[in-house]
């Protein structure tokens, strides 16, 4: 791949200076020479962000999939292209070469067409971490068809909601799903699902689980048997670049979730240029990424940035406690790992536990370390840097959304210099802005304000499904000609950012704006402490006062806890100072938590106002028990 070449900071700052003066010669340097068109495009860029309207390689035709499969055949054929490795570490792992993937593709993309899907209908996937997953992603892109996949997790009411506004046609799932030691029947929840009035025509049913299962005559096919009887060739659909791949919707922390139309050309030039940018490939390397496909970062960088790339992709259906909570290093131990892609929150749960689960493997073949999902505190990169990359394999704390496509901001291993819990400088491409609250650009360092990106780049969102008016009012109406991201941020003195959290998590007191990310790190700092969020609420005489809600250390019963909140309090005092301080500090045995591991703080904020009239759909949550735990316990007062 001929990428613009960054192999030190000079590269660097000459690549961002071309992508911010000649953005359209940037990209189409890139999607030319990386890249099979079936047509070359007729421009590059068309764009109006006051309307949120923006095209990239405007009629330009390709298919994703060939791109991804097909031209690394003759050259690649028999790498491995996806490294499954099952819940059970006793099942054997699959070594699925790209001429494997190719067939299974071919086969599942007619077996579609057998069953009526046409170019531009939508697909809900609703499946574990099994090959068949990115399978029916592929098979989808690979005959035109829109996939919708919801992780395979969410309730029966989150996964017809989301059937419905699409208008699908077909469903694939399976009878069932391993998750550590126990099994889901994912198929009951399908039923349960379509008990309500749907757009479903056809269930295809991959058996995963062998548990016993009801199908529905007429409406539920076995997927084996069909795929067993299919063509395993087919001539990929030519797709204009403006069409849509896919469609994913947001995890639903702020209000409705939002299905985010990403569309085929500009998506994968950018998923492919940040994959090798960030996690620089290697001929014999083997890449993993931990996230779910269900999620953003498992399509762009499980799925389509690796195969784009040509890399060998680890789809890891586990979890990282089962057997044991040395699963992870066992895993990149036994398949040597050359890049692993985590998130904060998995690192924070492994830190707890005996360093002797990870001293007791090889991790010497880790090249580079990535964090995703959230800001990553500064207490877990140490962690991180100190037992897993033993001070050799630099950490890239990436920065960006499911509305981005791709990593945004984020550093370069071993071009950017790292400093824990900033995400550093933004990739070439990526003009980021910071604004105040009079929608001025903030000039000075150190001064929280509105991240916002004022320059299309091509992995972005281009609307949200049949709802463009809400896409406009959500992302481009706040900063008018600009994208606001809906995170603060700040900068530093050498143009480093630092992400602070939600902008509603930015909380006013007595006319401080203190960001809430920064606090956490200290308080996280402190040796009792596992995890902790900070929310504001109304107070009489500050306009708003700090509520902690913290997770600690020890499983059973702890030391005073007053003299605990005294110690967490002046921690934050020496940290960030007393105005930083916690007016109310609430030990909980968990927070509550999306299945992609951000906290929801929209519920967390709620309780610590005593409002407790409408916490949504909690279903979804990964603890929905813990909701009523923490309202039942919360501090009056």
């Amino acid at each position: 791949m001929s990428y613009y070449k960054i192999e030190n900071l000079e590269q660097y700052f000459k690549a961002y200076k071309k992508s911010v003066k000649s953005p359209e010669v940037f990209w189409s340097d890139i999607a030319e020479e990386n890249f099979t068109w079936y047509k070359k495009w007729d421009k590059v860029l068309e764009y109006d962000l006051t309307k949120a309207e923006v095209k990239w390689f405007i009629n330009g035709k390709l298919n994703i999939v060939k791109n991804c499969i097909d031209r690394h055949l003759n050259k690649k054929g028999d790498k491995t292209a996806i490294l499954f490795e099952p819940n059970n570490p006793e099942e054997p792992t699959q070594h699925i070469t790209y001429m494997e993937l190719h067939e299974r593709v071919c086969k599942m993309a007619n077996v579609l067409k057998d069953q009526g899907v046409k170019k531009g209908d939508r697909v809900c996937i609703y499946l574990p971490m099994i090959p068949e997953l990115p399978v029916a992603l592929l098979a989808c892109a690979r005959i035109g068809a829109i996939h919708s996949v919801v992780f395979a997790g969410f309730s029966s009411s989150a996964l017809i909601s989301r059937i419905n506004d699409l208008d699908c046609k077909v469903l694939i799932t399976s009878d069932g799903s391993f998750r550590g030691n126990k099994s889901l029947n994912l198929k009951s929840i399908v039923d349960e699902a379509l008990e309500k009035p749907s757009s479903i025509e056809k269930v295809l049913v991959v058996n995963r689980t062998g548990t016993e299962i009801q199908m529905k005559e007429g409406r539920d096919l076995w997927l084996q048997p069909l795929l067993d009887k299919a063509p395993k060739d087919h001539v990929a659909e030519v797709m204009d670049a403006e069409d849509p791949l896919f469609i994913l919707y947001t995890s639903g922390s702020t209000g409705k979730p939002k299905g985010m139309v990403h569309t085929i050309g500009g998506y994968m030039v950018y998923t492919a240029y940040t994959f090798q940018t960030i996690f620089q490939p290697k001929e014999n390397d083997v890449y993993w990424c931990t996230a779910d496909i269900g999620w953003i970062t498992g399509h762009s960088y499980i799925v389509y940035g690796p195969l784009l790339n040509g890399a060998t992709t680890v789809l890891f259906e586990g979890i990282p406690s089962y057997p044991d909570h040395g699963r992870f290093w066992d895993v990149i131990d036994k398949h040597k790992v050359t890049q692993f892609y985590t998130a904060p929150t998995a690192i924070r749960a492994l830190a707890r536990e005996n360093l002797s689960y990870i001293e007791n493997h090889d991790l010497s073949t880790i090249r580079i370390l990535g964090s995703v999902g959230e800001p990553i505190n500064e207490e877990a990169w140490h962690w991180y840097n100190n037992h897993v990359g033993k001070k050799q394999s630099p950490i890239t704390d990436t920065w960006w959304q499911t509305e981005n496509g791709g990593i945004m901001i984020a550093p370069i291993p071993y071009v950017t210099p790292t400093k824990p819990t900033y995400a550093s400088l933004p990739l070439p491409g990526v003009q980021p802005e910071l604004m105040d609250e009079r929608r001025n650009e903030i000039e000075d360092n150190q001064v929280v304000g509105s991240l916002c990106i004022k320059f299309p780049w091509p992995g972005m969102a281009r609307t949200i499904w049949g709802d463009h008016k809400r896409f406009v009012e959500t992302y481009f109406t706040a900063f008018p000609g600009k994208y606001f991201t809906g995170d603060g941020a700040l900068r530093d003195e050498v143009g480093y950012y630092r992400i602070t959290g939600r902008v509603d998590d930015v909380v006013i007191v007595s006319g401080h704006n203190l960001g809430t990310a920064p606090i956490e790190d200290a308080i996280n700092e402190h040796p009792a402490v596992a995890e902790s969020a900070i929310v504001g609420y109304p107070h009489d005489i500050k306009g708003n006062a700090l509520y902690g809600y913290i997770t600690l250390m020890e499983t059973g019963e702890v030391r005073d806890r007053d003299n605990l909140r005294r110690e967490i309090n002046q921690h934050i005092a020496s940290h960030i100072g007393p105005i930083a301080k916690l007016d109310k500090i609430q030990f909980v045995s968990g927070l509550p938590k999306t299945r992609s591991g951000k906290i929801m703080r929209r519920i967390l904020r709620k309780i610590a106002e005593g409002d407790f009239s409408n916490f949504g759909d909690t279903s979804t949550l990964l603890n929905p028990e813990i909701v009523e735990e923490i309202k039942d316990e919360r501090i009056e007062g």
